[in-house]
């Protein structure tokens, strides 16, 4: 349980999260923002851009900043964050129109956006848009190998149809919402299929996640794994693990299947052992001991998984899960945070991969430190 000096620093985070948004989305209003240039948020919504077809307006983290900013409604219920939130909601509307570039990610696209408006405000559009996207990612279900396919051929003479990745674990709930919002199964039956075979082939038995599984499409078969963007093939690239913690423990809420929590909770015992005395995550566990790179989106993940985890299990066992998010949250608001103007962006030192883009800022790192500061909080609206 948090104790009365958790509490206060929990309302101190907020606040300063409360005054970063309010001058930060004024500034950013018409950005969809990935990642800052010389402090400045950039924008994912540039055709102009030199962007591969899946890049661009269809980047997969394109959700998150509308993501914070429903969060930041709910929190404060200034209607300025509703309609700023609508405008990058709106212009995620070319990807259905050009439709080739999409992929897997439209469940973190469009749960954050689209959905997270109709949750709030119960929009007739926003409902429709989320349902839409949910039946995209239904019909990339391979019934063969009861798997979701990550991602298309981007042109590089490869064959993925085959593909699957532990970060679709988060965009499953997509499937759940539709389900409980239409009544109609199929969504959820795909999800659970995808996330059974996940269970199977992604998670280790010391906890540990594959980040990519390559199937043969044709059989269903397991064919090898890839390590993607850890350190090599059989590592243990952290973000992943955040992934597969938190992806869990969401199909444990949405269908309450013990055998869902129990792997968040394996994955999560892994992940609590490798966090450092310092409280910073690595970009992957296995990585090289005298490398100090850090990837802070995996604590950030990491954290809002184990806070969920802490309210399904019985009250010995919660604080295990609870302390270990409390010690990585206040690691990056202590260290990694700017408060300041000089940065719009809050969480420093992320990274997209071991081998490309590290310690830059990215948005989603922003997005999950302020969802779990209001799950500790008690006044967090449910997204996923």
């Amino acid at each position: 349980m948090l104790t009365e000096k958790d509490k206060k620093w929990v309302e101190e985070v907020t606040e300063k999260i409360r005054e970063k948004m309010d001058w930060v989305s004024e500034k950013s209003k018409d950005k969809i923002p990935y990642t800052t240039v010389n402090g400045t948020h950039d924008s994912y919504d540039d055709s102009d851009k030199p962007y591969r077809i899946s890049e661009g307006l269809n980047w997969w983290t394109n959700g998150f900043w509308g993501g914070m900013l429903w969060l930041m409604y709910h929190e404060t219920g200034e209607e300025k964050y509703a309609e700023i939130a609508r405008i990058s909601e709106k212009k995620l509307d070319q990807c259905f129109a050009d439709f080739y570039g999409l992929h897997h990610d439209v469940g973190f696209m469009w749960l954050l956006t689209s959905v997270a408006d109709y949750r709030l405000t119960k929009e007739e559009e926003a409902k429709k848009r989320g349902l839409f996207a949910a039946g995209l990612l239904a019909g990339r279900f391979n019934p063969v190998g009861n798997f979701i396919r990550a991602w298309n051929d981007w042109g590089n003479g490869g064959d993925n149809t085959g593909w699957a990745i532990i970060d679709c674990m988060m965009n499953v709930p997509l499937l759940y919402w539709a389900s409980e919002e239409t009544g109609d199964p199929r969504f959820r039956h795909v999800a659970m299929l995808h996330a059974d075979t996940a269970m199977k082939n992604f998670v280790r038995p010391d906890g540990s996640c594959e980040h990519i599984v390559e199937f043969n499409s044709e059989t269903g078969e397991k064919v090898r794994i890839y390590g993607g963007q850890g350190y090599e093939d059989g590592s243990s690239w952290t973000r992943g693990q955040a992934w597969g913690l938190y992806g869990f423990a969401l199909s444990y809420l949405h269908t309450q299947k013990e055998d869902y929590l129990n792997t968040a909770k394996r994955i999560a015992h892994y992940f609590i052992a490798n966090i450092p005395e310092n409280g910073l995550i690595p970009i992957d566990f296995r990585q090289p001991a005298d490398d100090s790179w850090e990837d802070s989106c995996a604590a950030a993940i990491a954290a809002c998984g184990l806070i969920e985890i802490s309210k399904a299990v019985g009250e010995r066992e919660k604080d295990l899960y609870l302390n270990a998010a409390l010690k990585m949250l206040k690691a990056l608001d202590e260290k990694r945070c700017d408060w300041t103007k000089s940065c719009d962006c809050m969480i420093q030192n992320c990274s997209e991969a071991y081998h490309t883009n590290k310690h830059m800022n990215i948005i989603y790192a922003d997005y999950f430190f302020m969802e779990a500061i209001f799950k500790l909080k008690g006044n967090d609206i449910f997204l996923w």
